[in-house]
C-alpha cells in the first residue's frame, strides 16, 4: 500500500473548531482547510464574520473555503463577493442548489466571470458536475465538491462516480475535484487512486492518520488489550 507521503491527493481539513483548524494548519500534511455552516453551528460559532477573521489572521498560506448561507440568490451573491474580500486565499462555497432545488448554475456563472474563487459544494450527480464546469471560468481557480461519503450513504459506491467526475474535470483545467465528506481513512487512498485532487477530511478521521501501515497483527493485539481494559474498569462478573 501507499504511504500518506507518496500519496498525491491534497487533504484538507474540514471543521470549525478554531484550535482544531490551526492545530491541523500547522501539519504540513494538511494542504487547506474548509468548513461550513452546519460545522460551524455544531462548534457554537455565533458571528460568521468574527470566526472568519480569526482564522484568517493567521491562515494566510493554504486555501481555506468559507460558505455563502442565504437560499436567495441575490444575497448570496452578495454575501459570496464579501467572503472573496476577506482574502487572496479563501474559496467561497456556494451550493450547487438553493433548498427550493433551483439550480445555482446562474449565479456560479457571475461570479466565475467576476474571477471569484469558488468552491461548488453539496454535488452529487455527473449531471451536475456537468452543468457546474459548463459555467466556471476556465482560467480561474475553483473547486467542485462531490460528496462521496453522502453518495455511499445511500449504499452505492461512489468510486466508479467520482472517477468519472475526474474526467470530467479535465474540461476545466484550473477546477480541482474535491472528495467530500468521507467515512474512512481508506477514502483518501481511493481518491488518490482515481487521481482525484482534494479530499477533506474531519478531524476524527484525520486522528487516524497514524494507523496508516500500521501491522494488523498487532493492531489486533491492541483490540483485544482494549477489550480487556474496559472489561476490568467495568468490573463485569458472570
Amino acid at each position: 500500500m501507499k504511504m500518506l507521503k507518496d500519496l498525491k491527493v491534497k487533504i484538507f481539513a474540514d471543521g470549525a473548531d478554531k484550535s482544531g483548524m490551526l492545530e491541523m494548519y500547522a501539519d504540513p500534511l494538511i494542504k487547506g482547510l474548509t468548513t461550513n455552516p452546519t460545522l460551524m453551528h455544531k462548534a457554537g460559532i455565533s458571528d460568521y464574520r468574527a470566526f472568519a477573521g480569526d482564522i484568517l489572521a493567521v491562515i494566510k498560506d493554504k486555501p481555506v473555503s468559507f460558505e455563502v448561507f442565504s437560499d436567495d440568490f441575490r444575497e448570496m451573491e452578495r454575501q459570496a463577493l464579501e467572503i472573496a474580500g476577506w482574502g487572496k486565499n479563501v474559496y467561497v462555497k456556494v451550493p450547487v442548489t438553493n433548498a427550493q432545488r433551483e439550480p445555482s448554475y446562474d449565479l456560479v456563472k457571475k461570479l466565475a466571470r467576476q474571477k471569484v474563487r469558488l468552491n461548488v459544494t453539496a454535488v452529487m450527480t455527473l449531471a451536475q458536475v456537468k452543468d457546474v464546469i459548463r459555467v466556471l471560468d476556465p482560467q480561474v481557480p475553483s473547486y467542485v465538491s462531490v460528496f462521496a461519503g453522502r453518495i455511499a450513504d445511500t449504499g452505492r459506491d461512489p468510486v466508479p462516480l467520482m472517477a468519472e467526475a475526474v474526467d470530467i474535470l479535465k474540461a476545466a483545467p484550473a477546477a480541482e475535484l474535491i472528495w467530500a465528506s468521507p467515512r474512512e481513512l481508506l477514502n483518501i487512498f481511493q481518491a488518490d487512486a482515481i487521481g482525484c485532487q482534494v479530499i477533506t477530511v474531519a478531524n476524527d478521521i484525520l486522528k487516524k492518520l497514524s494507523l496508516v501501515g500500521y501491522d494488523l497483527s498487532e493492531y489486533s493485539l491492541d483490540t483485544v488489550k482494549m477489550f480487556y481494559k474496559d472489561a476490568l474498569a467495568a468490573k463485569y462478573k458472570i
